[in-house]
């Protein structure tokens, strides 16, 4: 069953979408849903959206009206910037009550014939951070989807990856979500217009506190298969999972002789460079298989 979006997202203050270009400033509207819907029923009209996409983008506008910095300072921001690869440039501002807790958008793409999309982080002062995925529709940044909110003011949720986990030819969106204070390893998949969670698992941190380092888990294809790579919550163990037929299960695990604080970064072959508080660690993934 597809999320409902929260009561403060209806009741949220108005944001804008502007075209550069021409510097056009939409009429506020209620809330972000109304706002992206308005935009996206205006984008149909427009005979040229087919052929351009997004190229570039990045968070503007730092602020201090939700306090939570996750990221540290300052990284918190009341505007998503694009430009396109026909060199114009949009952006969308959110309501007084979110931000985007985010260090930069990640550039995504769910299928192959799909366009590119960005994946952000939005925090909400009442129901705390939660995924959105932004797209272009003509002249406008229309909403992709999103995944429920954590449900708490200042918890935090960082994403591990977009990813083909089950080799349907559709990506994943893999997230850990509270990674400070006992994090749950969640993938979602776009199912109507809304981010819907499909299997969880607990036990992950994938972020220190006030860091601005996202990088701590990643994805590497493993025997024939992509396995999602994340920390456990005590951060010295390197925990192997895999998606299949709905469910999250642990493969295997690699013991770090240091608390990882620092990039995964798969290298070639199976080996995986992880950093950790004492410095870079080399290990063999396929060698963590075998210990669970």
């Amino acid at each position: 069953m597809a999320p409902t979006p929260s009561r403060d997202l209806q009741d949220a203050a108005s944001p804008s979408v502007r075209a550069g270009q021409n510097n056009m400033t939409r009429p506020a509207c209620p809330n972000l849903l109304a706002c992206a819907f308005v935009a996206a029923l205006a984008a149909s009209l427009h005979t040229n959206a087919n052929a351009e996409s997004i190229a570039r983008a990045q968070y503007e506008a730092p602020t201090q009206r939700y306090g939570h910095f996750a990221l540290g300072h300052p990284h918190e921001y009341a505007r998503l910037a694009v430009t396109t690869d026909a060199g114009r440039r949009l952006v969308f501002d959110l309501p007084d009550n979110e931000v985007f807790e985010d260090l930069t958008p990640r550039l995504v793409k769910l299928a192959a014939h799909e366009p590119t999309e960005l994946l952000t982080i939005v925090s909400n002062r009442q129901t705390g951070a939660r995924l959105v995925l932004f797209r272009l529709k003509g002249d406008h940044l229309v909403l992709g989807g999103e995944s429920q909110a954590v449900g708490t003011p200042m918890r935090w949720l960082n994403p591990v990856g977009v990813v083909d986990l089950d080799g349907d030819g559709q990506a994943e969106i893999a997230s850990v979500t509270t990674p400070h204070i006992g994090g749950t390893l969640k993938v979602y998949q776009r199912t109507e217009g809304q981010l819907v969670e499909v299997a969880a698992l607990g036990g992950f941190s994938n972020h220190v506190y006030g860091s601005p380092e996202l990088g701590l888990s990643a994805h590497q294809t493993l025997a024939g298969q992509t396995r999602l790579l994340v920390p456990d919550n005590s951060r010295r163990h390197l925990r192997i999972i895999e998606f299949s037929l709905g469910r999250l299960t642990e493969t295997g695990r690699c013991s770090m002789p240091a608390p990882v604080t620092g990039a995964v970064t798969p290298l070639s072959g199976s080996k995986v460079s992880v950093g950790l508080a004492t410095g870079r660690h080399e290990v063999v993934s396929n060698a963590c298989l075998a210990h669970r």
